[in-house]
């Protein structure tokens, strides 16, 4: 599991306005049980890009999401429902 939008903005500041690294962050929040390999990958993004923000092109595209396409893919599934073990 990922960290909460809470627990980014958190990391965040503490790394900039702080100093914390990601030993010292663990050390002050035992409780969130989130691994030195995660944390490390977020500070490194946190670097990298200057924000612990997702991209705004990451994940499904919306085009994929439009009513066209969910009703098509409905159209298609139930279409195969009286010819079993059929992909």
């Amino acid at each position: 599991m990922g960290f909460s939008d809470d627990d980014r903005i958190l990391i965040e500041n503490l790394y900039i306005f702080k100093g914390y690294r990601a030993k010292k962050l663990i050390t002050e929040f035992p409780d969130k049980g989130s691994g030195s390999h995660r944390l490390n990958k977020l500070l490194r993004k946190l670097r990298d890009t200057g924000t612990t923000a997702r991209r705004s092109d990451s994940g499904c595209p919306r085009s994929a999401w439009i009513d066209d396409n969910i009703n098509a893919v409905n159209d298609l599934v139930l279409s195969q429902e009286d010819v079993p073990k059929t992909h």
